[in-house]
């Protein structure tokens, strides 16, 4: 493979991508028609964080785009910043913590692109007051190989707007977007931990802790059975009135090289998951912490997807509607517990009922988890069959920007306004993704 190729974050499908860079965004509708033409198709790629292939394109030809990273346009007094899609949160959050900002709404990783934010409708851990990142999206220029440059708004080609957002990449390319920013008045995060004993804990803790702070999320132990499934560690948090606007600085602690094989395995992760319980309170304490750890636990292990080793991982994510989430949660966390395989951090949220502009927005109300698997082939014919039908069962569905064996019946039922993206599609772009799971 070369050097240059890409590969998602990841690494599974193995299926390099020939990256084609623009560096500005006069380029993009000439190196667009030429990829198109000379590849059949293309797809935009950010920084390489989507965790399966929705982020490949079908042709392996790729139109880089990490270099489109110019900021546009800020007004600080209400919080309105405008940037080319390249920009990293990252680099967001540099430029607006200082200046008493924040985003409306962040995912686990700061590492991806605002065009990616917004391809992928990304949610965090205060979906249950503000949704999904797409409800914080004002406007985006869109180039299409037909129709050129639109400008898209709830008031402006609103088809495409609700098309892009969620729209994993395929209505067009998102050359630029403006967004609304947070206030905050401190960068450092109060907050409550506490340990819990078992799911029905779970969600006593969400039901109280979800009305008193913005931010709840829970860390699982995957590997607990009997009446400890489910167990772990609740976090709940609100910025600070006062401690500073500091920017964290990026760390230089990282996996410097890939493993010959995974480094998670059962005994590692039985042994971490049953320390890192132990060690958090029983009772809610409060603590003082800095915004990096909290949002961004695994941003501070530079290259930490090495750990999995040359295979890859891949992760299942799913949603599971609020009737059914208890009782379709246990059963997923049995499976899995009793698979003897998982990962150090699997993570459980509740989301609320706020509607996301998107047409295949992912979160809805219910309740996510989320976990990584090093990749084998009993995943795909054992273990992954077998949460699929759990999940199926339960009315729920799967994040396509995590997925990389998603079937295609699964994917049309649970998104149902699929065929309405096929319909505004650009006929130059395709994913390995889109093309298994609607053919």
């Amino acid at each position: 493979m070369s050097a240059s190729a890409l590969l998602s974050w990841g690494q599974h499908p193995p299926h390099p991508q020939i990256p084609h860079t623009c560096h500005w965004r006069d380029a993009l509708p000439g190196t667009l028609t030429e990829l198109a033409r000379t590849h059949g198709s293309t797809l935009a790629f950010g920084n390489g964080r989507s965790y399966g292939d929705s982020c490949l394109a079908t042709s392996d030809h790729v139109l880089s785009l990490r270099h489109l990273d110019r900021f546009i346009e800020a007004d600080w007094t209400r919080g309105r910043l405008t940037a080319e899609s390249g920009v990293t949160l990252e680099d967001i959050l540099a430029l607006a913590i200082p200046r008493g900002w924040f985003l409306s709404v962040t995912p686990g990783t700061q590492l991806i692109t605002l065009g990616g934010a917004i391809a992928n409708d990304v949610h965090g851990k205060n979906h249950h007051v503000r949704g999904t990142f797409g409800r914080h999206v004002r406007r985006f220029g869109l180039l299409r190989s037909q129709e050129g440059r639109l400008l898209c708004s709830p008031d402006e080609n609103q088809q495409l707007f609700a098309a892009t957002i969620g729209g994993l990449g395929l209505t067009g390319i998102i050359e630029w977007a403006e967004i609304q920013l947070l206030p905050i008045r401190s960068s450092q995060i109060h907050a409550s931990v506490t340990r819990f004993e078992g799911l029905t804990e779970f969600f006593a803790l969400s039901d109280e802790l979800d009305r008193r702070y913005e931010y709840g999320v829970a860390w699982i132990d995957c590997a607990a059975t009997g009446r400890t499934t489910g167990r772990g560690v609740y976090m709940a948090g609100d910025f600070a009135a006062e401690g500073g606007l500091q920017a964290a600085r990026r760390t230089n602690l990282g996996v410097p090289v890939t493993p010959p094989i995974s480094l998670i395995n059962s005994l590692s992760l039985h042994a971490f998951n049953e320390v890192y319980w132990r060690k958090h309170p029983r009772s809610q304490q409060p603590r003082r912490l800095g915004y990096a750890p909290f949002f961004y636990p695994l941003d501070g292990v530079r290259n930490w997807n090495r750990i999995y080793g040359p295979k890859g991982f891949q992760q299942y994510q799913c949603l599971i509607p609020r009737d059914q989430a208890e009782s379709a949660m246990h059963a997923l966390l049995s499976a899995i517990a009793s698979s003897g395989t998982g990962s150090f951090l699997a993570v459980l949220k509740r989301c609320g009922d706020l509607e996301s502009p998107g047409l295949l927005s992912f979160p809805a109300q219910g309740t996510t988890l989320a976990l990584d698997f090093p990749q084998s082939s009993r995943l795909d014919t054992e273990l992954f069959p077998r949460l699929d039908t759990i999940v199926r069962e339960a009315g729920g569905r799967l994040y396509p920007a995590k997925d990389a064996h998603m079937l295609g019946e699964d994917f049309r039922r649970a998104y149902p306004a699929w065929e309405r993206l096929e319909a505004l599609r650009d006929p130059a772009l395709n994913s390995r993704f889109w093309t298994r799971v609607t053919t």
